[in-house]
């Protein structure tokens, strides 16, 4: 048993938040329907290309049907695009 209380010890059972489910929901290549949602991120770490739309939370959905494709702007940023099928 110990002889002193422990300090600070009720700090540390405080629980953890839950995460938010960010990142790519699809890959490269794959086929989506419009609205399908790509990407779920805080901030642009990924531009929207040609047939992709951007939400109020920074999340890329497809605008129209096609192939999901990624590439690099100039200055080295990331693209994403949903290509039509031909």
């Amino acid at each position: 048993m110990a002889k002193t209380k422990q300090a600070g010890s009720k700090a540390r059972q405080k629980k953890r938040p839950a995460g938010k489910r960010l990142g790519l929901k699809v890959g490269a290549g794959e086929l989506v329907r419009p609205g399908r949602i790509l990407i779920r991120q805080r901030g642009t770490t990924f531009h929207p290309g040609d047939g992709v739309g951007v939400g109020r939370d920074y999340t890329l959905y497809a605008l129209n049907e096609g192939q999901v494709e990624f590439s690099f702007r100039r200055g080295g940023k990331k693209k994403v695009s949903v290509v039509p099928q031909q």
